[in-house]
């Protein structure tokens, strides 16, 4: 977190040496891009409320999740692209799968600012077991909201000396300076749109 809060005096992992050695980090307002916990794949049965593995008729996997982000105006505009890899138990006909997934941007770890969902649909020709799609989403924030104060940044980036007061004291330990950070922080998430059914699945198997 503290890599994620600093601002920017030199460039990523510069060594400081003037005074005392540090590493500086620098801040963007590109948010970070990932797939939440357990909403990664997905797993079809063919009838309902069976979950035994002779059961499985489909299994899909999001992968190689991607980003794009332009922050050079007053938004800061994130593309997300990520692919879909998926089998099937039966390499029978011809068939198409369409799987919803979601595309999330979340504030400071906990709050749902905007949620989309799409669908990808997945081809598998006669005879094949497996298929692959891609998929893409983006998200808008204002670049304002998601930049440091310039009091916080003074607090985090203010060079201390042995002997200060301060000095052993992480400036993200201050309530106001982490809640500043928390509210500046933005995460972009996306994953496969589960009922409760296949999210349990997910969380226990």
């Amino acid at each position: 977190m503290m890599a994620a809060a600093l601002a920017g005096c030199r460039g990523t992992g510069d060594i400081v040496v003037d005074q005392g050695v540090g590493i500086t980090a620098l801040r963007t307002a590109c948010p970070a891009v990932g797939v939440p916990d357990y909403t990664g794949d997905v797993t079809l049965f063919r009838t309902p409320g069976s979950t035994t593995a002779d059961n499985i008729d489909v299994v899909a996997q999001l992968t190689n999740v991607r980003s794009q982000c332009n922050e050079q105006g007053d938004k800061v505009y994130t593309t997300v692209t990520f692919d879909v890899q998926a089998r099937r138990n039966d390499a029978g006909a011809a068939r198409q799968v369409t799987l919803p997934y979601f595309v999330t941007v979340l504030r400071g770890g906990t709050a749902v600012v905007t949620k989309r969902v799409a669908s990808v649909t997945l081809d598998f020709p006669a005879g094949q077991l497996r298929a692959q799609a891609s998929g893409k989403g983006s998200s808008v924030v204002d670049k304002a909201e998601a930049s440091l104060p310039q009091d916080v940044r003074d607090k985090l980036t203010r060079k201390r000396k042995a002997g200060d007061a301060d000095a052993a004291i992480d400036p993200l330990a201050q309530p106001d300076v982490k809640a500043a950070v928390a509210r500046a922080t933005f995460e972009v998430l996306v994953g496969f749109q589960l009922d409760q059914n296949q999210l349990t699945y997910n969380a226990t198997r």
